[in-house]
């Protein structure tokens, strides 16, 4: 539950490398690291809905933990897999469409903010975020 709230992307760190990894355009990727991303978390046990909404689209998921589903990247990237809660992180476990290689992403309170990290290929990046 604690990860319930509304978040905004404070600062990333090594996110401009790890979308040119990706294979995500020069344009896309200036474009990417200053999208205003807000996150809108709601946890119910099992199940969450995740609104993300930036300066390129705004999209609501909805995902139960251990249930494999598809998301599309705000770069159109599709992939397919889960989520899972190990301890008080978010662990993604996700397989791109284009390319069967994998993308790990996790979600984790630290301090006051909401700490995603993307792992992709070796390279990884991650975005704070507030609660407002």
């Amino acid at each position: 539950m604690a990860f319930n709230g509304t978040w905004k992307v404070d600062r990333n760190e090594n996110y401009e490398k790890f979308m040119e990894t990706m294979g995500v355009n020069v344009m896309k990727r200036k474009l990417g690291a200053h999208d205003n991303l807000k996150i809108t978390i709601q946890q119910d046990g099992n199940k969450f809905i995740v609104k993300e909404s930036s300066n390129f689209r705004t999209i609501d998921i909805e995902f139960t933990l251990g249930v494999s589903f598809e998301y599309t990247l705000a770069d159109g990237t599709e992939l397919t897999g889960s989520w899972n809660l190990e301890g008080d992180k978010l662990v993604g476990t996700f397989t791109r469409k284009d390319n069967g290689k994998p993308l790990k992403a996790y979600r984790e309170i630290v301090g006051d903010e909401l700490v995603q990290t993307y792992v992709y290929e070796g390279v990884e990046a991650k975005r704070f975020f507030k609660k407002c």
